[in-house]
């Protein structure tokens, strides 16, 4: 039976994240000498997740408050050339039916992938063969720079 490790890092709360947002969108503003137009839209991404290892994986349970997400994935280490294989699929915690197939990918190589969905409780399933991995999830959130400040 192949090894498996895992490897995971949870996000900060989500609070702390919006506010270290607004903060450098001012302190970035102020340090500028035009201002941002006001009504500019801007993306925030907030880290959700993170996990690395070889071999198959379920991740624990996150929500979304948006539906958007940016999957940033890399591959490496193959154990034989060209047999490596990643696939990444979103799952709805309520039914556990797949929602996203957000990666299905062979080789090495690295890449990020914006997928949407519904305001719900998702996790992933992460299979692997030959390789070792690294997932990243972020959520998005939209919002406008007004007179130097971020309205959500």
């Amino acid at each position: 039976m192949p090894s498996r490790t895992l490897t995971r890092s949870l996000a900060v709360p989500r609070n702390s994240l919006i506010k270290a947002a607004l903060a450098i969108a001012v302190l970035t503003g102020a340090c500028r000498s035009q201002s941002p137009p006001a009504g500019k839209e801007v993306v925030i991404w907030r880290a959700v997740g993170s996990w690395s290892g070889r071999g198959n994986v379920q991740t624990e349970s996150f929500t979304s408050n948006t539906g958007g997400f940016r999957l940033r994935w890399e591959t490496k280490n193959e154990t034989k050339p060209d047999a490596g294989r990643l696939k990444v699929t979103f799952h709805s915690t309520d039914s556990g039916r797949p929602i996203i197939e957000a990666v299905d990918v062979r080789g090495i190589g690295r890449d990020e992938a914006e997928v949407a969905d519904y305001v719900r409780w998702y996790f992933l399933t992460i299979e692997s063969s030959d390789v070792e991995w690294t997932v990243q999830v972020d959520e998005r959130f939209r919002g406008q720079v007004t007179s130097n400040t971020f309205s959500p």
